[in-house]
């Protein structure tokens, strides 16, 4: 499934914050894997149990590291640290 070194986005269809999230990695030259749970209800037990509990969408993963939603991803951008975090993206 996922490689300890990639970006990996849970989503569901229609979803605003997903599209938002996928457009920030788009718009940093990002490839991610994407998986949608909308109809699967293994894929996201899966999705919950690895992210600690949450059910919400979208679940970022950056090289194997939870990173959360979409404002986590945005925060971490604000913050100056999501470049170092997908520069290590092999």
């Amino acid at each position: 499934m996922s490689k300890p070194n990639d970006i990996v986005i849970y989503t569901t269809f229609m979803c605003p914050y997903c599209a938002r999230a996928k457009s920030l990695l788009e718009k940093k030259g990002q490839s991610y894997t994407e998986i949608d749970v909308s109809y699967d209800a293994a894929q996201r037990e899966e999705m919950t149990k690895k992210a600690g509990g949450k059910r919400t969408v979208p679940q970022i993963w950056i090289n194997g590291q939870h990173v959360g939603g979409s404002d986590d991803l945005y925060a971490l951008d604000r913050a100056g640290k999501l470049d170092p975090m997908l520069n290590a993206v092999a």
